[in-house]
């Protein structure tokens, strides 16, 4: 019993994952993808200006040596040492490190619309492949039936040419009738050699979003299941803006543009700056002063002078402009975004009703043509409707295919236009 048990387990296991390849793949995208990848490093690249932008200038360190020493009351100056830091403006080193950080802030967001791009575009690829791959075991399983009406027909003609009694016009409509049916061949034939080369394409396509081998094979369920939903059409639109990375990107750089006004405003303020100079003395033998040969500490104060303000007005005009064209293309992209919103939804409810209809249109033509099959196989007579039933019901088993693969393709852009996390199969927000 227990081996029952564990057998059964395993099984379900199996076919769990089966069913759920597509997620591994999804998995496999995030981690591997090239232009994840990029948008990541450049995230992390982005981080590490943070730090540079929130230091402090470097110290500057002058030194001066007196080729012959400078006599002086108190001695003989031989060496001058000069040390000073610059201090910008308060306020200015916090901003720029808001600037900084908010930047780092709208990479990480451009990586995660990268993220959510690549999967769509994967999950869009994928069923495109199976729709493909059905399409060639439809035309395949079709020939079959073909080389059956074939083998009728070929019964029938021959009976005919062997019936002293037929005529020859009857022989001569069963030779064409053979001839119609090997045409019809040849054409399923050549479709079916066509659609294998475009799952070929769509293969390399596949594999090149996960960096591997072009030919790569690709595991696909044997039944393509119609994905559901699971929250209200509007749910996805109300996500859409507040969650999705791209207007997120847009506002954090509005935010850094923000941070970037302060800083050029505080930049056209002084900067202020400590040092000490150091000057090396030495022991003057015709002096009689009681600091003969002390070395000489002089604490520093300098400040710059900001007085040229153009530059200062054009950095902050300029830091303005941008703003004002970050806003801009926020609305165009909340705009797109809404535009790209209706035509997922348009899609999801056309595949809906194609599923429906198709599923309904392939029962009848089936059933139509099984009665056809018989009636032909017992008086020979109704081949062109035959022909025309066949090509129905491939063409209506194809259509539900393609309308259950577009269906689950809306629903992975409705989940991607909502940022939400279905679409991944994994956290999308996670690192790869």
């Amino acid at each position: 019993m227990k081996i029952l048990i564990i057998v059964v387990g395993l099984f379900i296991s199996f076919a769990a994952g089966a069913q759920d390849s597509l997620s591994y793949y999804l998995s496999l995208a995030a981690k591997n993808n090239p232009v994840v990848l990029q948008k990541y490093y450049e995230y992390q690249a982005a981080l590490q200006k943070v730090p540079q932008a929130g230091g402090l200038p470097d110290p500057e360190l002058s030194m001066g040596i007196f080729l012959s020493p400078m006599e002086l009351v108190s001695g003989n100056q031989v060496a001058d040492l000069r040390l000073m830091q610059m201090f910008p403006w308060f306020g200015t080193l916090r901003a720029a490190r808001d600037e900084m950080s908010l930047m780092a802030n709208a990479r990480y967001e451009s990586f995660r619309d990268a993220k959510l791009q690549v999967l769509y575009e994967l999950q869009s690829t994928w069923h495109d492949l199976h729709k493909v791959r059905q399409n060639i075991i439809l035309s395949e399983k079709n020939i079959d039936i073909l080389n059956t009406i074939e083998r009728l027909a070929l019964v029938k003609f021959r009976t005919a040419s062997m019936n002293n009694g037929s005529s020859s016009s009857v022989s001569g409509s069963s030779l064409a009738d053979l001839y119609r049916i090997q045409i019809e061949m040849g054409e399923l034939e050549n479709n079916a050699s066509l659609l294998k080369n475009k799952q070929n394409t769509l293969l390399a396509q596949f594999n090149g979003y996960l960096d591997r081998p072009v030919l790569t094979p690709v595991s696909l369920p044997d039944t393509l299941i119609a994905d559901t939903l699971g929250i209200p059409l509007l749910a996805f639109s109300d996500s859409m803006l507040t969650h999705n990375p791209m207007l997120s990107m847009l506002k954090y750089e509005q935010q850094s543009l923000d941070a970037k006004r302060r800083m050029v405003t505080k930049m056209g303020y002084p900067m202020i700056g400590l040092g000490l100079n150091y000057s090396v003395i030495h022991k003057n033998e015709m002096s009689t002063s009681a600091m003969n040969g002390t070395d000489m500490v002089m604490p520093m104060v300098t400040m710059t002078l900001p007085i040229y303000r153009k530059k200062y007005k054009a950095m902050q005009i300029e830091t303005d402009l941008l703003k004002a064209a970050t806003a801009q293309n926020y609305t165009a992209s909340a705009n797109g975004l809404k535009t790209e919103y209706y035509q997922a939804v348009q899609l999801y409810q056309d595949a809906q009703r194609r599923i429906d209809l198709y599923g309904s249109q392939s029962l009848l033509a089936g059933k139509s043509l099984n009665i056809m099959m018989r009636s032909f196989a017992v008086s020979g007579s109704g081949l062109t409707d035959i022909l025309r039933v066949l090509q129905q019901t491939l063409d209506y088993d194809y259509k539900r295919v393609e309308a259950v693969a577009d269906l689950n393709t809306a629903i992975a852009w409705l989940k991607k236009l909502g940022s939400l996390e279905a679409v991944a199969g994994s956290n999308p927000s996670s690192d790869p």
